[in-house]
């Protein structure tokens, strides 16, 4: 034993004569993983930006890890997903998608050492916050609030558009925002542009069912067209890409692309794209995963706003000149009084 101790000390003495540093102690490695809705990591909407955010974290802390997610073809692959996450030793989860929810719960319930995230809904058990799970949220009323003035302003028709996945808070918050923002215009301007698929009132309208059908979500589209919409706004994850090629192929309306900047993450439809509703899910998700790599996650949850810049109305790209500039300046000072409190988006 001694003649061991004895050889190690000389190989340590030899390293530093030829100047050789003691190996540094490496950095606790953090894997993060992402358990995704369906539509895939492709979708150009919220999976994209959660892969894009664990990416982001990776490149900005190495000893962050981020396997492929895992995606969903239904509802019933979310918790066998999320069980295989468990299983595999990942040190935060991140649910993608308000439908995965529940699947998560249980799971940060069953176990309380791993740390998780869900996106677009509160991730409480029982109306009771969990100490390992962090909700992602998002106030996307306020850009969307922004996009129905702009589109109220731009329409030609004097009729906007709007339909949905499913008619779920994180969807319909997008198409109320939407449907006062026209209302607030038509209160500033003495004007009467109608919003078809969402009803401020009933809080009701028009949805697709589901978040694959793109033969349902173009058949809607083309109504909207046909009742005189000359502006569509989809909540629809990946199906946003069903009415911006109608628009392509009518030439009759614009679409106004949620979740990311569609000029950017679905190029091909830059012509039609008159802005986009942004929420942050790469930012936030890319946040969540830094903290616990620095050991300082939190569960108290996380809500996007414009003060934060958790969401916000993307730039217009190609279709600047088909936005006057007076409009393009009260948009702006909307989203200001927004972010100040002057004007409400309640």
């Amino acid at each position: 034993m001694k003649k061991t101790i004895k050889l190690v000390a000389v190989f340590a003495t030899a390293s530093l004569a030829f100047g050789f540093a003691p190996a540094a102690t490496a950095a606790t490695a953090t894997k993060a993983c992402l358990a995704l809705d369906t539509g895939g990591v492709d979708d150009k909407s919220f999976n994209a930006s959660a892969w894009a955010g664990a990416q982001a974290a990776a490149k900005k802390n190495s000893s962050v890890t981020t396997p492929a997610p895992l995606g969903a073809a239904s509802s019933a692959d979310y918790a066998p997903n999320i069980k295989k996450l468990v299983d595999a030793n990942c040190d935060i989860i991140v649910g993608v998608g308000f439908a995965i929810n529940d699947a998560i719960v249980a799971a940060a319930v069953a176990n309380p050492t791993v740390k998780f995230a869900i996106v677009d809904q509160d991730g409480k058990s029982d109306g009771k916050p969990l100490a390992n799970l962090k909700p992602l949220e998002f106030a996307t009323n306020e850009s969307s609030f922004q996009a129905g003035y702009l589109a109220a302003g731009v329409s030609k028709t004097g009729k906007v558009a709007t339909y949905g996945g499913l008619p779920f808070p994180s969807v319909t918050i997008f198409m109320d925002g939407f449907a006062k923002g026209v209302a607030h215009y038509n209160k500033v301007k003495g004007k009467n542009v109608q919003v078809l698929g969402w009803d401020i009132k009933t809080q009701e309208g028009t949805m697709v069912g589901g978040f694959g059908d793109s033969a349902k979500a173009l058949q809607i589209s083309k109504n909207f067209e046909q009742q005189g919409a000359d502006i569509i706004l989809p909540v629809a994850g990946g199906l946003g890409g069903a009415t911006a090629a109608n628009s392509i192929a009518s030439k009759k309306s614009y679409t106004i692309w949620v979740d990311t900047d569609g000029f950017v993450s679905a190029n091909s439809y830059r012509k039609v794209l008159l802005t986009s509703v942004m929420k942050r899910v790469d930012l936030a998700v890319q946040n969540v995963i830094l903290d616990v790599a620095n050991n300082k996650f939190s569960s108290k949850g996380y809500m996007g706003t414009f003060a934060n810049k958790g969401t916000q109305l993307a730039p217009y790209h190609d279709l600047i000149r088909v936005v006057p500039a007076s409009l393009r300046a009260e948009v702006t000072k909307l989203g200001t009084d927004i972010k100040n409190g002057k004007v409400s988006v309640k």
